[in-house]
């Protein structure tokens, strides 16, 4: 998606450079969809990828483990999965329940996105999958999976003199 000012599309605008004026534009608006799943109603559907694409995680390695951290602003441990599969593929999964809107409410702004998420990384062979660690604190989900420890080669020295 990109941020296009409305009025290069007809829309109203005062005033160019206003920040507060640009509005997302979304290249499948109006866009027919063939199947029901995508044929929902716009707006229901935005959220939904943006909640999916919005998942940020950072992945690092350190000698002793990969280590996961993943912004989940706004959701408990226990609407989080934290799992394995296949072997070697580290799942990160939850959902973020839409909150419900009273009947009198209106609406100016709808930014925080609502929906499932699923993040899948698959783990270099070195990975202790059996020992698989998160834990979550302020909105942040750490996931620590170890190394194994990398046995270094017996090196010999060998009498090159003659």
């Amino acid at each position: 998606m990109s941020l296009i000012p409305s009025s290069l599309f007809g829309g109203r605008r005062t005033n160019i450079f206003d920040p507060f004026s640009l509005d997302v534009w979304d290249p499948f608006h109006d866009f027919p969809f063939p199947s029901t799943a995508l044929s929902a109603p716009r707006f229901e559907f935005a959220n939904e990828t943006s909640a999916f694409a919005n998942t940020r995680i950072d992945w690092k390695e350190t000698p002793e483990a990969h280590v996961f951290k993943a912004d989940l602003p706004g959701l408990k441990k226990e609407e989080v999965k934290v799992e394995i599969e296949e072997g070697n593929v580290l799942q990160i999964s939850g959902e973020r329940s839409k909150e419900k809107e009273e009947k009198n409410d209106k609406l100016h702004r709808v930014e925080r996105s609502s929906g499932k998420f699923l993040r899948r990384f698959r783990l270099p062979e070195n990975a202790k999958v059996d020992q698989v660690k998160a834990s979550m604190e302020s909105g942040v989900l750490t996931v620590t999976v170890p190394k194994e420890e990398v046995k270094k080669p017996d090196v010999k020295a060998i009498d090159i003199s003659g």
